[in-house]
């Protein structure tokens, strides 16, 4: 290179050691927080959020690691310049090699001068391009032929940018290594230019990005990914939502069964969201009038979240009442529904308790498969009905399951729940929990103020599975 070229670039200054070698401090820092960041981030590769947060974390350590090991060059000052390599026909001398995966080995410099047509290379620059470093420097003409196709007009507009109107060059482009290899390297420049302002040189500094624009593109779909994920589980909320409020009762008050005589049913019901999910779970409650003047009552509870499991309880509460009109008795209704279940595409598990009151006798017949018994409330106080045998729906084929009677009298509650209600607990301390209801409940006037009671007490906290409630008042 011509000296006059040189002279004309400023000298570069030394930075202060002890504020760059704080800032390596800094960074070494921040780096090991980030990798004990990464370290916590999930590995499951089936959850995008988790795939989106260890990519993101992977890109900003390398970020660091780039940033540590340029302050630490920036310190260190330039490396030494190797002598020129004697070398004789017996004996060429071997290229020295750098680490590969350093800083020094991703980042090479060039200088090409217009004037002599004579092109200079740092040995990095060799190594990134993979070039032999006996081979001459390419010229600037020559350097697009390394360059991918698409992105040599790239290339060609920025050089010309430079040596034309004195641009800096600032990009990256795609260049095929003579193994076959596609590497990303981004390349600043500037224009040298001579004592009359024309462009009499060229230098840049090329960067191999290869390894951070993977990382960023990791980070971009997974991105993609999640918002995908996220589109999808909002779609199908929607569509469970849709469908269960096609299936469930329409109730925003109280209900009564059947709607002519003195006799009738006060019926109130709630269906309570999970609050740490936003899918829809397979709980259920229903009431129906028979044709014989009898009234059915079910809850039940389909195990999962989801469309599917909407979709599977739909089937079932659907069966049920089909099946309800014909007659049959609660026990024989759990047994076509178990088989229903055991017979369905999708396997499942189930609960269920369903109820047939007889309003002229006021007999309430009950049967369940593997869910809490109806409470019973009556002058203050609460009980839980005993139980007669029913395994879950779904469980095993051919279950048989027994059935209960209850006499009922003015004034009574009946509440049936599914096991998601009390936060927290279940067995017989859900239970007491509810029972401890009995004095509130008896003062409240319609089945839609004890509804609405026990939503005060359990519907209002952090709840972790779905639930629903409904609560039948007997009489006056």
């Amino acid at each position: 290179m011509p000296s006059h070229l040189s002279a004309d670039r400023p000298a570069a200054q030394p930075p202060q050691r002890g504020t760059v070698d704080a800032l390596i401090s800094q960074t070494r820092r921040l780096r090991g927080e980030m990798d004990a960041v990464r370290r916590d981030a999930p590995l499951d590769g089936a959850d995008p959020q988790g795939r989106w947060q260890r990519a993101l974390c992977d890109l900003a350590m390398h970020q660091l690691n780039d940033l540590d090991e340029h302050l630490a060059q920036l310190r260190d000052g330039p490396p030494p310049v190797p002598p020129e390599p004697v070398t004789t026909p017996a004996a060429p001398a071997a290229p020295a090699v750098t680490p590969r995966g350093s800083l020094l080995s991703r980042v090479g410099s060039a200088e090409w001068n217009l004037l002599t047509d004579e092109a200079s290379w740092s040995g990095e620059l060799y190594d990134i391009l993979g070039r032999d470093p006996a081979a001459p420097p390419l010229t600037l003409d020559e350097l697009p032929s390394l360059v991918l196709d698409e992105d040599r007009p790239m290339l060609t507009a920025m050089v010309t940018d430079c040596l034309v109107d004195a641009k800096p060059i600032d990009g990256e482009f795609r260049i095929v290594r003579p193994d076959g290899g596609v590497r990303t390297v981004h390349m600043m420049g500037e224009p040298i230019l001579d004592a009359d302002g024309s462009t009499a040189a060229m230098w840049a500094v090329l960067r191999d990005v290869s390894e951070l624009r993977r990382s960023q593109r990791t980070v971009s779909e997974t991105r993609e990914s999640l918002q995908l994920y996220r589109h999808h589980a909002q779609s199908e909320h929607r569509l469970a939502v849709q469908l269960q409020e096609a299936v469930l009762p329409p109730w925003r008050g109280s209900l009564r069964f059947p709607q002519r005589g003195p006799e009738a049913l006060d019926l109130a019901a709630r269906y309570l969201p999970c609050s740490t999910s936003a899918l829809i779970g397979g709980d259920w409650y229903d009431a129906l009038e028979l044709s014989d003047g009898a009234t059915l009552l079910s809850v039940g509870d389909l195990t999962g979240q989801g469309v599917t499991v909407a979709s599977g309880m739909a089937m079932l509460l659907g069966a049920l009442r089909g099946m309800a009109v014909t007659g049959a008795q609660p026990g024989q209704l759990m047994s076509w529904l178990n088989q229903l279940l055991d017979a369905s595409v999708q396997p499942a598990l189930g609960s269920a308790v369903c109820c047939r009151y007889r309003p002229e006798t006021r007999t309430l017949t009950w049967a369940q498969a593997g869910h809490p018994a109806p409470l019973l409330f009556r002058g203050g106080t609460g009980r839980m009905l005993a139980a007669p045998n029913g395994v879950l729906l779904g469980a095993t084929s051919g279950a048989v399951y027994g059935q209960a009677e209850e006499t009922l009298e003015d004034g009574d509650l009946l509440l049936l729940y599914t096991d998601g209600l009390v936060t927290g607990q279940y067995g017989a301390q859900a239970v007491q929990r509810l029972i401890d209801l009995a004095p509130r409940l008896r003062g409240a006037r319609t089945a839609q103020d004890c509804v609405r009671t026990v939503v005060e007490e359990f519907g209002e906290s952090e709840r972790e599975d779905d639930a629903c409630v409904l609560i039948a008042r007997i009489g006056s």
